[in-house]
C-alpha cells in the first residue's frame, strides 16, 4: 500500500478543572464551535458531534494521521482554555482538568455514540458526571473480563 489510511473514531471526554460548572449556556455554542474548528483545521480530525454539560465535554471525531491522541487532547484543551480566557467569556479563569478519556468506537456504533453525546443534558438529569465515568469504567472492565 503506497499511502497510509487511518479511520478510527474516537469518543473523547474531558472536564473543567475541579468539575466546576463553567460551560453555561452563554458560552456553550461558542466553545463547541471553537473546539470543532480547532480539531478540524489544526489537528486534521473530522468532528461528528460535540456536546456536554456545564462541567464536561464529549466529542466524537475521526483520528487524524498527523497527531497522537495525547497530542490532540493536550493541544485542544490548552488552546481552547487560552481562547476562552482571551475572549473574556467568563468572569473567572477557565481551565480544563488535566486528564481525559478516549475510547475507540466501531463504525457500527458511531450513530449510537452520536445520539448518546447529543443527549448529554438529558442523561445528566439522571446521573452526575462522576457516575457517568464510573459506568464507562465498569463497561470497560466487563469487556476486558469477557475476552
Amino acid at each position: 500500500m503506497s499511502h497510509s489510511l487511518i479511520h478510527i473514531w474516537i469518543h473523547g471526554i474531558f472536564s473543567t478543572k475541579d468539575k466546576q460548572p463553567l460551560i453555561h449556556s452563554k458560552i456553550e455554542k461558542k466553545l463547541y464551535f471553537h473546539l470543532k474548528a480547532h480539531l478540524e483545521t489544526h489537528l486534521s480530525c473530522k468532528v461528528r458531534v460535540i456536546n456536554g454539560t456545564e462541567n464536561h465535554v464529549h466529542v466524537l471525531f475521526l483520528l487524524g494521521q498527523n497527531h497522537s491522541i495525547q497530542e490532540i487532547f493536550k493541544n485542544l484543551k490548552g488552546e481552547s482554555s487560552h481562547w476562552v480566557n482571551q475572549q473574556d467569556l467568563l468572569t473567572r479563569k477557565f481551565a480544563w482538568q488535566v486528564g481525559y478519556s478516549a475510547f475507540s468506537v466501531s463504525e457500527s456504533m458511531v450513530e449510537t455514540v452520536e445520539r448518546y453525546i447529543k443527549n448529554q443534558k438529558n442523561h445528566h438529569k439522571k446521573w452526575s458526571f462522576s457516575e457517568e465515568c464510573a459506568l464507562f469504567f465498569k463497561k470497560i472492565q466487563m469487556n476486558q473480563v469477557n475476552r
